[in-house]
């Protein structure tokens, strides 16, 4: 299955790009990760539970980056096992842009494909779940950057927008 995609993020480039190579960050964005533990040079090691229609497996694989240009492009593939359930793996190139003051147009091509009992869904069944899951992770990264965790931290991120905004400042120490 291949989807595309793209969205306007309010924060910029740089911003967007540190968010997404962050694990602590991925472990929110990433639907059922219970788990996410790496860096972008070696690779992370993920833990995710998925429910698809009547199979729900726990997922455990490994997420690599490579194609990083920095603050510009990266390319995301994964592959998880889970036992009984089958295989996921698939991928993702990230493509940034600039799109205004503080602003960045992020554009998405995702290929996925399932095997085992998953696949015995069907066709339409798991392309709707893909499709899903590729639409919530990149709206978690956009909730995730976008949305101040209290008006002090509005106010902050009003003052300098340059600055990193809500919990993901916070949690990477406001740089």
């Amino acid at each position: 299955m291949h989807m595309s995609d793209q969205r306007e993020i309010q924060a910029d480039p740089a911003t967007v790009y540190a968010a997404i190579l962050d694990p602590q960050v991925l472990k929110v964005c990433v639907p059922g990760a219970q788990e996410v533990e790496g860096n972008p040079q070696d690779g992370y090691n993920a833990v995710v539970t998925q429910k698809v229609g009547p199979v729900k497996a726990t997922f455990k694989g490994v997420v690599t980056m490579s194609d990083m240009v920095e603050n510009e492009k990266i390319t995301i593939a994964g592959e998880g096992k889970g036992g009984a359930a089958g295989f996921a793996k698939g991928g993702a190139t990230v493509t940034l842009a600039p799109a205004g003051e503080g602003k960045t147009l992020l554009s998405y091509d995702v290929d996925a494909k399932v095997g085992g009992k998953l696949a015995q869904l069907g066709s339409r069944l798991i392309d709707g779940f893909a499709k899903k899951m590729a639409d919530q992770f990149f709206a978690n990264l956009q909730n995730a950057l976008e949305d101040p965790t209290d008006a002090e931290a509005a106010a902050e991120a009003e003052a300098a927008p340059e600055q990193k905004k809500g919990w993901f400042r916070k949690l990477t120490g406001g740089s």
